[in-house]
């Protein structure tokens, strides 16, 4: 049986996939507001830290990728390509004007809350690094996360119902990956939020309509996105009840679930 551990020869392929697209600015799909002709700016002006790998989030999400690389295999030879591109990405310039985008007049919603959260991801990913150079770019990094986070803790109190979409605007999938930056910065104060939220949206749900899924569009499954979120909130023996009720057809070990 083939081992489903990451190797180095395979995390070089994931790491050159991020090396390929995070300073190539085009083709590039912007998802911009125009308040003026002074908006009128290419990628790389517009965002100069993000504006690779065709859109917004996906850089971001290569910049985790490249960190998460270089965490799990310091010595490998993709590193050096790796650190530099960080280098040239994450700089308090950079980073200054990202936060200035975000909040422009018009861009309440600019990559909410996908592509928000994928940056907090990145935020965590570098905090779990003890490396000098990460712990500089967490800094460098933090303006924006703060940014992040005053625009998340602004919005989720007003989302009276949960998107379930199997796209970039699913909500559980979202509170998922801002739960576990919440635990990693050691933020309580957010934590608390979207724990909150989590339960209000989902707690009461049942038997999740698997028999929909996927749509044409999907490439999130929204009954295991809320399945996913659902078991960093609640206890081991709560979750297995609860995932009894939401997912009723699926056969569980709820044993196991609860060791």
């Amino acid at each position: 049986m083939a081992s489903s551990e990451l190797d180095e020869m395979q995390a070089g392929r994931f790491a050159k996939l991020a090396l390929d697209c995070v300073h190539k600015e085009y083709p590039n799909k912007i998802a911009h507001s125009l308040n003026s002709d002074a908006d009128v700016k290419p990628p790389r002006e517009l965002t100069p830290a993000f504006y690779g790998c065709y859109d917004w989030h996906s850089s971001v999400h290569a910049h985790w990728l490249l960190v998460r690389l270089i965490r799990m295999f310091p010595e490998a030879p993709f590193t050096t390509g790796a650190r530099h591109a960080l280098a040239q990405s994450l700089t308090p310039a950079n980073i200054a004007q990202e936060v200035r985008y975000l909040n422009d007049v018009g861009r309440n919603t600019f990559e909410r809350p996908y592509g928000l959260a994928w940056l907090l991801q990145l935020a965590g990913e570098l905090k779990e690094y003890n490396g000098p150079e990460l712990r500089d770019w967490s800094a460098t990094l933090r303006p924006l996360e703060q940014a992040v986070t005053a625009r998340i803790s602004s919005w989720l109190p007003k989302l009276a119902h949960p998107i379930r979409t199997g796209e970039h605007n699913n909500t559980a999938f979202a509170l998922g990956l801002m739960l576990d930056y919440a635990r990693i910065a050691a933020n309580p104060d957010f934590g608390r939020i979207v724990d909150s939220r989590a339960r209000d949206y989902y707690l009461k749900d049942r038997n999740c309509p698997l028999a929909y899924e996927p749509s044409g569009e999907d490439f999130l499954s929204p009954c295991l996105a809320e399945a996913d979120v659902m078991r960093r909130v609640l206890p081991d023996a709560e979750f297995a009840e609860w995932l009894t009720a939401f997912l009723p057809r699926v056969e569980l070990d709820t044993k196991a679930l609860t060791r």
